[in-house]
């Protein structure tokens, strides 16, 4: 949170009290954040295209105005010192490989449209937690967005139900019954509920007991009927980790039990594909584990990565693309590869468009680089539940990547979300936030 300008004069001309008010930063980030996550083109499961030329225009125009309202926002009220704080050089050397893999690509100009949208959401973000002076400006911003988004994800439901439901005559059509609300996907729309359940906890914790206590309840109803298991189960294992060292004066004890979860995944996940004792074991123990067929799109992705393990394939240059169609396909495999729109694993998926070295400086920017600000949070009350609240969301995403992908794809709202705590993170570690706005006479 910025904690510049927080005072009001009452000398100052009535333009200038309006931008050094705390309502309207706040009002700002709000709306920011709840256009981000809902996007201008709700309750379409086909999606809208995003990429340029013939694209969905409504979004174009939409992001674009949002990126310039975040970037004339963050030089208008955000302090300089804060803005440079946010300047990790594990990000920009990241951005710095996204550039990279966008000139690997045959059309470098198209590409860069579609990566224009993860850049905007980037910096829609970072207004989004520097423009609330406060701690409880920012609880503001996550009550009005978050019952925002709930409440027409719920709407949805009654008035739309054929939009917000999945229905039986899709392509997906074992997902039918399943709940979506206003996003594209019960794979969006459950992981976007789990972070507004975390904010939930968060709120309580700071004694907004009744918007707390209701968002989680509403979120968490919502995740049990988008059908995923894994969301489901994910959210109590993220809270846990992070909260009950906590309880026992043990948050030293987070990096560790972070990590070895995070391993621990990637050997459920990927290691039952590319680990061969692993493989192995998965075999006897559970020889029809496939992550309804993810293991074939995984060792498919490692078979075309080992052919170009240094530069990848180039951003969203490699599913839906000749690349896969004219590959060799065995005809038993589980899954139809031809037909993924990625890699259902958001650490594979930048090693396809990245190369490895990119890989490698995402597990450090994304994993250890939150850990180590998480660990170098001051112990104020408000810092200390600002962090816990970001590293929940940070371990939830970190899990949830190794089953859906969703890292630097466009304006995805789990993407969204991720960048908002890993940012955060980085805030909380280096300012005191205060918790109310001390006004001076």
């Amino acid at each position: 949170m910025s904690s510049a300008g927080t005072t009001e004069r009452a000398d100052l001309p009535f333009i200038k009290r309006l931008v050094t008010a705390e309502q309207l930063p706040t009002v700002i980030a709000t709306v920011i954040l709840s256009t981000l996550i809902i996007s201008f083109r709700p309750f379409q499961p086909a999606g809208a295209d995003l990429t340029g030329d013939g694209g969905d225009i409504v979004n174009q125009i939409g992001f674009g105005g949002l990126g310039a309202l975040s970037l004339a926002s963050l030089l208008t009220f955000v302090d300089r010192r804060v803005l440079s704080a946010l300047l990790s050089p594990w990000w920009l050397l990241l951005l710095g490989f996204l550039f990279l893999s966008i000139l690997n690509t045959p059309a470098p100009a198209a590409t860069m449209r579609s990566a224009a949208f993860s850049l905007i959401g980037i910096l829609s973000m970072a207004a989004v937690l520097t423009l609330p002076r406060t701690a409880d400006a920012f609880c503001r911003v996550l009550v009005v967005a978050g019952f925002t988004i709930v409440a027409l994800s719920y709407l949805g439901l009654i008035i739309v139900p054929g939009a917000a439901i999945h229905q039986a005559g899709e392509v997906e059509s074992q997902h039918a019954g399943l709940w979506r609300g206003v996003f594209t996907h019960k794979n969006i729309a459950g992981p976007v509920m789990a972070s507004l359940s975390f904010a939930g906890i968060y709120l309580w914790r700071r004694g907004w007991r009744r918007a707390g206590g209701l968002l989680f309840v509403a979120a968490m109803f919502f995740v049990l009927h988008t059908g995923s298991k894994t969301t489901a189960g994910t959210v109590p294992l993220a809270g846990l980790l992070i909260a009950l060292p906590g309880l026992f004066g043990l948050r030293l004890l987070v990096p560790i039990l972070v990590v070895t979860t995070v391993c621990g995944m990637a050997v459920a996940t990927l290691g039952i594909v590319f680990i061969e004792p692993v493989r192995q074991l998965a075999s006897v123990l559970a020889p029809d584990l496939t992550y309804t067929g993810r293991t074939s799109l995984w060792a498919f992705a490692g078979e075309m990565l080992a052919k170009r393990p240094w530069t990848g394939y180039g951003f969203e240059n490699f599913w839906l693309t000749q690349t896969v169609f004219t590959a060799d396909h065995p005809f038993d495999r589980a899954w139809d590869v031809r037909g993924a729109v990625h890699g259902h694993n958001s650490y594979m998926d930048v090693a396809i468009a990245m190369g490895l070295p990119a890989l490698g400086v995402a597990i450090i920017a994304f994993i250890a680089a939150p850990l180590r600000d998480y660990m170098r949070v001051p112990p104020y009350r408000e810092n200390v539940f600002l962090a816990d609240f970001f590293m929940m969301i940070v371990v939830f995403a970190l899990l949830n990547g190794f089953l859906e992908s969703f890292f630097f794809r466009r304006a995805d709202p789990v993407w969204m979300f991720f960048v908002m705590a890993a940012l955060g993170l980085r805030l909380v570690a280096r300012f005191a936030v205060p918790g109310h706005a001390r006004r001076q006479m």
